[in-house]
């Protein structure tokens, strides 16, 4: 009797099992299914709704963009571009010495200094070359790399001179 004043109902069955079968239960919120059900159903057609659109798009002839396409700058080295436009052009008419050297360079990495083959291990210096572990540091192998002027140039451009303009004393 009190329950009818409050509107408080039990629930004659009880809890439900999700309509799916998988063993969970699913509530009245969820279209008597358990949370993970009825996820998978709302991702499956937001998909469907999705795929029709665009594929409605693509037979209206419409893209999704009505402005321009933008396209961020790519910095390209020309140096990179023109020795292997270079090395393609003179590797069919070159001899065999100089192939095989172009092997290789282009084969699997190794020491500069043991020989040793380092693969994706290997450490490539400042002086261009790829060494081993025991190799990596400057002191080393020969390092041919001028790290005093380097870090001369890397300070220079990190810390600019600040001169204040110069003022009319009274």
């Amino acid at each position: 009797m009190e329950h009818d004043e409050t509107g408080c109902q039990p629930h004659p069955e009880g809890p439900i099992l999700c309509i799916n079968n998988c063993g969970f239960f699913g509530s009245a919120a969820n279209m008597n299914m358990c949370s993970k059900c009825y996820k998978d159903v709302i991702l499956k057609q937001e998909q469907e709704k999705l795929a029709a659109s665009s594929i409605e798009n693509f037979v209206n002839g419409s893209t999704s963009q009505k402005g321009p396409v933008i396209v961020g700058s790519v910095d390209v080295q020309p140096a990179l571009l023109e020795s292997k436009s270079v090395v393609l052009s003179s590797a069919p008419s070159s001899s065999s010495g100089q192939a095989a050297e172009l092997m290789a360079k282009e084969g699997p990495s190794r020491c500069s200094t043991c020989k040793k083959k380092v693969g994706l291990t290997g450490f490539k210096c400042r002086c261009g070359n790829f060494y081993c572990g025991s190799h990596r540091y400057s002191d080393k192998h020969d390092c041919q790399f001028d790290y005093r002027s380097a870090a001369r140039n890397a300070i220079a451009k990190a810390n600019p001179v600040v001169k204040a303009e110069k003022l009319d004393k009274i």
